[in-house]
């Protein structure tokens, strides 16, 4: 090969190198900007099977619901997921504020103790085993319960126990897709149940796209009851308690 030949490889190359470096930063920065957004308000139509609370039908299984006792101090410590994967941090926030009303508010901002651990929760969302270990980090007592490990029946018993009881509070994490709702894995807060209809109030973190929404026990539970990807192992619920 010719030197002029040569070199002219060498050119094409490196602008070849640096045509890949920008077109990466590009997505890098696209996937920056896509993770760090705060997402804008797009409420998405429910499922026929699922109830709003908004509608007549859903504020009647409030008002007739035996255990409701997590609804009022879960909605006054509430606040919408600020980012895309924070739906656990806001579960968590809403817990944590509602064992310790009197005490400094948690915010999505004053969360994390280290910012790798902000990063990463940010890109990737959280597990299940994440969320009990976040929560331990700031004195709550946590219970981790894997679907796999339990029953619809067993799972009945201790959420109506704890909607009926104040003082500990349940956070579910299910996937949206087996209620026909769009998205992934989501973390979210038990607020109430109907005994009349066996439906579970749950407090959908991401409100700007979803409502507050009764779900039957049956069809939480095949939700819960679905493997999460990057744990290999069924998702479930948390009981949360102060200590």
């Amino acid at each position: 090969m010719t030197d002029s030949r040569i070199s002219v490889v060498r050119r094409t190359g490196r602008v070849i190198a640096i045509a890949v470096s920008a077109l990466a930063l590009l997505a890098g920065g696209t996937i920056w900007q896509l993770a760090f957004r705060v997402p804008s308000a797009e409420l998405l139509p429910l499922p026929s099977r699922l109830v709003s609370l908004t509608t007549a039908e859903g504020r009647r299984m409030l008002d007739e619901g035996p255990a409701s006792a997590d609804y009022q101090p879960l909605t006054r410590s509430f606040e919408s997921q600020r980012r895309p994967a924070f739906c656990g941090v806001a579960s968590s926030v809403a817990v944590l504020n509602a064992l310790r009303p009197s005490g400094p508010r948690w915010t999505q901002a004053s969360f994390f103790a280290d910012l790798p651990t902000e990063l990463q929760v940010t890109f990737t969302g959280m597990t299940l085993q994440q969320l009990g270990a976040l929560l331990r980090q700031h004195g709550a007592e946590v219970e981790i319960v894997f679907a796999a490990d339990t029953s619809l029946d067993a799972f009945r018993v201790v959420a109506r126990e704890n909607l009926g009881r104040s003082g500990d509070y349940m956070l579910v994490n299910y996937q949206r897709t087996s209620l026909g709702q769009h998205g992934g894995g989501h973390i979210s807060p038990l607020a109430a149940y109907s005994a009349a209809t066996d439906r579970f109030l749950i407090l959908d973190v991401a409100a700007y796209r979803y409502p507050p929404t009764w779900v039957s026990a049956i069809d939480l539970w095949h939700a819960m009851n679905t493997v999460d990807s990057t744990s290999g192992r069924t998702r479930g619920f948390a009981v949360i308690r102060g200590t």
